[in-house]
């Protein structure tokens, strides 16, 4: 007689709303996969662990109080944890502390799978143990790329075509928006990361620019709207070689 699938119990662990959905949605999508517990910080999360014998934890790093990584020192025998985080110079600090993958946020669900079936592997369990009905095992549509800002106590989803161009100021960064502007704590170099190269160029130690609203450009500056964005001189025959071979 063929024995039941194991179903692995998961805890999302993490204080953006929007960001603890998407992972419950996808867990929803996998039928040997049961969510028991969502969390919105390192206490929280212990609380749940406590009352639930977790077998996976999706855990981000960067949270109020307790950091995701102090998290996983704490724990004495953690389950499988996968680190889900907006800021990509965390991973190196997430592996040390031997996690089995790390998401870059905002996480797709093709992603997301390749972890699950890298814990499948690791335990053992065969990676059929995803027992996806072929309706939900095709990507979901591609939806409109964005990011998470936090602002004002609150955390804002800002699609990446609205954005013209983004500022820095020291610990913050002011980001232009077709709709208005919004600040953030956060450096040049973690939104840097957190933008695509594809779409988006640094000008200099303080831009970043969208390259599909360059309006116009010439050797030390780039109009976007009515904004004159600086380009610096590090920065200039990169600059100069996108723009061009645009």
């Amino acid at each position: 007689m063929k024995s039941a699938a194991k179903v692995w119990k998961c805890i999302i662990v993490d204080d953006e709303p929007l960001a603890r959905e998407v992972l419950a949605r996808y867990v929803e999508r996998i039928s040997s996969l049961q969510l028991v517990g969502e969390c919105s910080n390192a206490i929280e999360a212990m609380e749940c662990l406590q009352q639930h014998d977790a077998d996976i934890v999706f855990l981000d790093i960067q949270m109020p109080e307790i950091r995701g990584t102090d998290l996983i020192r704490i724990l004495k025998n953690p389950p499988f944890i996968i680190v889900t985080t907006a800021f990509q110079e965390y991973a190196l600090e997430g592996y040390e502390l031997d996690i089995v993958d790390y998401l870059l946020k905002p996480i797709k669900f093709e992603r997301f799978l390749k972890s699950i079936t890298k814990v499948f592997r690791l335990s053992g369990d065969h990676p059929n143990s995803l027992n996806l009905p072929i309706d939900t095992a095709t990507p979901e549509p591609e939806k409109e790329p964005y990011l998470y800002l936090r602002t004002d106590r609150k955390t804002l989803k800002v699609l990446l075509k609205d954005i013209l161009y983004v500022e820095g100021m020291g610990n913050y960064v002011k980001v232009f928006t077709a709709g208005g502007t919004i600040i953030t704590k956060n450096s040049m170099t973690a939104m840097e990361t957190m933008l695509p190269e594809s779409s988006f160029i640094r000008t200099h130690r303080s831009f970043i620019v969208a390259k599909t609203k360059v309006r116009s450009f010439s050797s030390e500056t780039i109009e976007i709207e009515k904004h004159q964005i600086p380009i610096g001189k590090l920065y200039k025959n990169a600059v100069m070689k996108e723009l061009q071979n645009d």
